[in-house]
């Protein structure tokens, strides 16, 4: 089909022009920005590309392997035709298609109340959808892909962007390994090669580093509101086959969580006898004691989600945001000499609670775009900005969905259950096509009360058998670090004093609570005579879901890439 050939001709485009070798420092115009003066002038092998591709996920088209790739994820395969009609023939990890699918509101902790599938909008309906692992999916993609001709580079970090003479991105520079903590270099030293692009394509997923940087660079988010997201926390479970249904899924709203914070909880029964279950909280939650993983543990702890879990055993845990400002939120998608595709620019579909879809469509529409724009201006000559991918974007039925998803989750700031009714009648009745769009001007941080306005949450211990300490469940996420490197998470500059003048005393030390790897610990200052604390950050922990850069106070964290192929190992997940 024609679709397929556009799409073959972009992926082989992506990453195969002329390797290059040439070694240079280089010493272009950059635009002011973080990463001025964090490369060292040393000399730097470059390699030339038609397309670099910076992503791990469905956005990037399959460049990448796909090991810290964590979703719910019942997947809607639609995009996915549209790229390999023949993706059964092929083999594709698509194996436990959606039988049954129900929302429950539980009002405590043991009742639940079935929501009657007439009263739920068309986009939470689940025909035709799989239960899948997405890192599988994405491994599988990758293997698509080298045998398209793409050149893969797995377990590097692209830590920089590299500018052109007139400030357009030129490509990306990889992270330089071998260097400790103390930011000398070691026997292990390597820099980081450049790989230039005469496009670049960034589909870092949520909250990517390069993107978010771009961001700010070009002014992409000028006239939008600012992006809101939701922290994922998701643990696999084997548990007993006669207590498995391959193929349902369950979604829930309402207990743990009160009704002024956003969020719900996910139960998908995947074969042979896998149950991917966990829980989303919207980070504009404003009570700062609240612990998002706490909430997951108490979750579980639902009479019928314990019953389902007990006997049973939790393979993997991990933890991720996602966006969820939808079309208000998505910026200008174009830059000079790239573009953002998928969850990098936030294409998440509120409502259906599925973005791999919608990234994989948009990184289909960027490869197609940036492959013309290369060969209409034949080899060696500069490649202007690729406006025809926004276009296409908001003439393709992503862009369709998120307009009639989009005033679903902002209703929800005036409550559970007025967002409840306002969603339904929006989704429902209007089909979105109401005169009005909901706007909004704070971040997520913006939503934070201070700590003294809001009671403590105690929350039970763990049992050791369906709730767990978080250290303890930490070590399923198989997160590993290079202990010997500069810390990947940073305190901006011009915030050194943020943690110990308005995060602690203000609002009670919120990251020691919202970060579900306890990177985040207040401890006493042994320096001090006074009893003063100090923020400690235990970044070999981190399981990169991006939460401290999006929640901390006035966002003082700047995530960072680390050494590359160092954090999460999700297996299944």
């Amino acid at each position: 089909p024609a679709s397929r050939r556009r799409a073959a001709r972009a992926v082989r485009s992506a990453l195969s022009g002329p390797w290059a070798t040439a070694s240079g420092t280089a010493r272009h115009a950059a635009p002011r920005g973080w990463w001025r003066g964090l490369s060292s002038q040393v000399e730097r092998e470059q390699m030339e590309y038609d397309v670099v591709i910076v992503g791990a996920g469905p956005a990037g088209l399959g460049a990448a392997v796909g090991s810290h790739i964590l979703s719910g994820n019942v997947f809607e395969p639609r995009a996915l035709s549209e790229l390999f009609p023949n993706w059964r023939e092929l083999g594709a990890p698509l194996e436990t298609e959606v039988t049954n699918d129900c929302l429950y509101w539980l009002p405590t902790g043991n009742r639940a109340v079935k929501v009657p599938h007439m009263l739920l909008p068309p986009q939470m309906h689940q025909e035709g959808n799989f239960i899948i692992s997405l890192g599988r999916l994405c491994q599988w993609l990758a293997e698509q892909a080298e045998g398209l001709g793409v050149d893969i580079f797995p377990g590097f970090a692209a830590s920089e962007p590299v500018f052109g003479p007139e400030g357009e991105l030129a490509g990306i520079q990889l992270a330089d390994v071998g260097i400790a903590k103390d930011g000398k270099q070691k026997d292990s030293f390597a820099p980081g090669m450049q790989l230039m692009g005469r496009q670049t394509i960034l589909a870092e997923g949520c909250r990517g580093s390069l993107s978010e940087a771009l961001m700010e660079t070009y002014g992409l988010r000028k006239g939008v509101c600012p992006q809101h997201y939701g922290l994922g926390i998701k643990e696999v479970w084997e548990v007993a086959p006669e207590k498995h249904q391959a193929g349902l899924v369950v979604h829930s709203i309402g207990w743990p969580l009160n009704q002024w914070t956003y969020g719900g909880g996910f139960i998908y029964h995947m074969k042979p006898n896998l149950v991917h279950l966990g829980l989303i909280v919207g980070l504009d939650y404003a009570n700062p004691h609240l612990s998002p993983y706490q909430e997951f543990q108490r979750y579980k702890q639902h009479e019928r989600i314990r019953t389902l879990l007990e006997g049973g055993r939790c393979l993997s845990y991990g933890a991720r945001c996602i966006n969820e400002g939808g079309l208000q939120a998505v910026p200008k998608l174009t830059f000079p000499g790239g573009m953002l595709a998928g969850c990098s620019a936030g294409f998440l579909n509120v409502p259906k609670i599925k973005g791999s879809h919608t990234a994989m469509k948009t990184g289909m529409l960027a490869g197609e775009a940036a492959a013309e724009a290369v060969l209409n201006c034949g080899e060696g000559k500069a490649v202007p900005e690729v406006h025809a991918y926004e276009a296409n974007v908001r003439s393709s039925w992503v862009w369709e969905e998120l307009q009639v998803a989009r005033n679903a989750k902002p209703s929800f700031k005036a409550g559970l259950f007025t967002g409840l009714a306002y969603s339904g009648a929006s989704l429902l009745v209007a089909r979105g096509r109401e005169p009005w769009t909901f706007r909004w001007s704070k971040r997520d941080t913006d939503c934070t009360g201070e700590a003294s306005k809001y009671t403590p949450i105690d929350y039970p211990k763990p049992d050791g058998k369906v709730s767990f300490d978080l250290l303890e469940n930490l070590t399923r996420s198989g997160v590993n670090h290079e202990h010997d490197q500069p810390a990947h998470l940073k305190i901006k500059p011009d915030h050194a004093a943020t943690p110990l003048e308005v995060s602690l005393p203000r609002y009670g030390g919120p990251e020691g609570k919202f970060c579900p790897a306890r990177v985040y610990e207040y401890v006493p200052d042994e320096e001090s005579t006074d009893g003063k604390m100090r923020l400690q950050i235990n970044a070999q922990n981190c399981v990169h879901c991006k939460c401290c850069s999006i929640k901390t106070p006035q966002e003082y964290i700047r995530w960072t890439v680390p050494e590359g192929g160092g954090g999460p190992q999700y297996t299944g997940m």
